[in-house]
């Protein structure tokens, strides 16, 4: 069944031999099939809405209590999946370990963002006492808390290249944004084509953390540093006010690393 299915995606047929109507759905269609997929199925009754009841990808059903909602048809299910697919070819490396550690910060009830631009302070040179770097770290989480004090940000850092990476540790003004950002400084390492990490600890400043990602788990070579909490800057609360933070249904559940890390605790 797995194997007819994933041929009629590819081919815009369902299992009944239809045309499957995708050809118009953009992502905007299959967030709100997301959307409906994990409501109660509620209509919003908008334009995007009445476009996927057009093609077939959701239907109207009237409750008992006399409520009409919203379902995903067995074609929506099947754009869904077809929608899966193709992100995952066109997700470079990078995106897909990005996605990895965003998963498994959110499986540690913290709150995370990706893709965010924060103002970093360096450390004062005689020259220039005030020094101030952008700084764009591929992840950034803090703890679910009601305590400023206890929010412990974390920076984590994705390199999948080794020239990348050596690169980006010629920098020390680099390093010292993620670390003036973020209570502790991750560098995770991806692997080449040979499944070979891209580097060890010894690769990386001391005052940072290594994972290096395995096939189906981040393991820690070298904890980070945790430095003493600090009030986090106005600048930094403007940032993640402005941004949106990542959602368990934004990336994409890997359900083999989340049973690795049952079998590990």
């Amino acid at each position: 069944m797995n194997l007819q299915l994933h041929s009629n995606l590819s081919t815009g047929i369902d299992m009944s031999g239809n045309s499957l109507p995708f050809a118009g759905i953009t992502r905007f269609h299959t967030k709100r099939l997301r959307e409906v997929y994990r409501s109660a199925g509620w209509p919003f009754q908008d334009t995007v809405e009445i476009e996927l009841i057009a093609a077939g990808l959701l239907e109207r059903t009237s409750e008992p209590s006399g409520h009409d909602k919203v379902r995903v048809t067995a074609n929506g299910i099947a754009c869904l999946a077809q929608s899966i697919q193709k992100n995952r070819q066109n997700r470079s490396p990078h995106e897909l370990l990005v996605d990895r550690v965003a998963q498994s910060m959110l499986r540690d009830g913290r709150i995370v963002w990706t893709s965010l631009i924060l103002r970093a302070k360096l450390p004062s040179e005689p020259e220039t006492p005030n020094r101030w770097k952008i700084c764009k770290p591929d992840v950034f989480s803090i703890r679910h808390t009601s305590v400023a004090n206890y929010l412990e940000p974390i920076v984590h850092e994705i390199k999948v290249s080794r020239a990348d990476l050596l690169g980006d540790l010629k920098s020390k003004d680099k390093r010292d944004s993620y670390l003036d950002v973020g209570g502790q400084c991750w560098y995770v390492l991806g692997c080449d084509s040979k499944g070979r990490p891209i580097g060890q600890e010894d690769d990386v400043p001391p005052e940072c953390g290594v994972m290096i990602a395995e096939q189906d788990r981040l393991h820690v070579a070298r904890n980070a540093a945790k430095r003493s909490s600090r009030e986090m800057p106005f600048a930094i609360w403007m940032a993640l006010a402005k941004a949106t933070p990542v959602n368990s249904g934004d990336v994409e559940f890997d359900a083999g690393l989340a049973q690795a890390v049952l079998i590990e605790h």
